[in-house]
């Protein structure tokens, strides 16, 4: 009989979610110093292109510069308080992200959505292997993150 190894359980999980659908990367390809880099730093941890690209094809009606916004507004959540960042993200997942812009000459209030809850076939759905952390001089380093639409 074989021995299980924590490598052959993550394989088998990744294997489970490439069957839900999801897109299967190896982390350190999308690192700062990897061969396809999705991340400038090291304590990164949205794909801000991948997030771009879904609020693109999520808010299509929405301007350009108002879907920039909501990016920005998303990833610079920034409270000494981790329960009011995590209040504030779970509002902007579940309520959409205040934007505001000019329409006709008119300023206008919208919503932009990060998930697409009607069409879930609009979401991008990943699992990353080996997704390293580093952040006040820890380094972290789960065996798999999930992310749906860069987040």
């Amino acid at each position: 009989m074989s021995k299980l190894t924590d490598s052959a359980i993550e394989n088998y999980a990744i294997k489970l979610f490439e069957r839900l659908g999801y897109q299967y990367i190896h982390a350190p390809d999308i690192a700062p110093d990897g061969k396809h880099h999705e991340r400038s730093r090291y304590d990164e941890v949205v794909l801000i292109a991948r997030l771009t690209a879904a609020v693109k094809r999520i808010n299509p009606n929405i301007p350009e510069l108002a879907r920039q916004q909501a990016v920005k507004d998303i990833t610079r959540i920034q409270s000494p308080d981790t329960l009011a960042n995590n209040e504030t993200f779970h509002r902007a997942l579940t309520e959409g992200v205040k934007v505001s812009y000019n329409q006709h000459s008119q300023e206008r209030g919208d919503l932009v959505w990060l998930l697409d809850f009607a069409n879930p076939d609009n979401n991008e759905f990943m699992v990353a292997d080996q997704f390293t952390v580093i952040e006040n001089q820890q380094n972290k380093r789960p065996d798999l993150i999930l992310f749906v639409n860069g987040l």
